[in-house]
C-alpha cells in the first residue's frame, strides 16, 4: 500500500480524532485547497516514508454509522490495542469490533472515526 486517503466531511473532526489516535499531524496540500486535502506525517507514513497518506472532503454523502464497511480497511500498528481502542471511543469513536486476541496475528480491535469511515489497529503477536 503506497498511498491511503481517508475521506471525511468534517475535515477538522478527522484531523483532530487521527491526530489522537495516532500521532499523527496535517499539512495543506498546495493545489488541493478544493478538496481541502492533506498530507498526513506520522511514525511510518509520509513523503520521506514508504507510505504516504492523505485526508480530504468526501465528495458526496456520509455512509450510515454501523453501516458494513463501506470502502477499504486501514490497520495501522498500535503499541497498546487496549489503549488506542479506549482512546478512540472517549474521543467521537464508535465500536466496530472490540479488542481481541487472533493466534499467530496478534491482538486488533476496528472503530468507526465519526466520518464514516472504519479504521483498524493491531499489536502484532510478539511485538515487545
Amino acid at each position: 500500500m503506497p498511498h491511503f486517503e481517508i475521506h471525511a466531511s468534517d475535515v477538522a473532526a478527522a484531523k483532530s480524532f487521527y491526530g489522537g489516535l495516532f500521532g499523527w499531524t496535517f499539512s495543506a496540500m498546495q493545489g488541493g485547497e478544493e478538496m481541502d486535502y492533506h498530507l498526513i506525517e506520522g511514525d511510518s507514513i509520509g513523503q520521506t516514508k514508504d507510505v504516504t497518506g492523505g485526508l480530504m472532503r468526501r465528495m458526496v454523502g456520509d455512509p450510515q454509522p454501523g453501516a458494513p464497511i463501506r470502502g477499504g480497511t486501514m490497520t495501522f500498528e498500535v503499541q497498546d490495542c487496549d489503549d488506542r481502542y479506549a482512546w478512540a471511543l472517549a474521543n467521537g469513536g464508535a465500536e466496530a469490533l472490540p479488542p481481541a486476541d487472533y493466534p499467530g496475528i496478534g491482538r486488533c480491535a476496528y472503530v468507526e472515526d465519526g466520518q464514516g469511515n472504519v479504521v483498524g489497529m493491531i499489536k502484532p503477536e510478539g511485538d515487545a
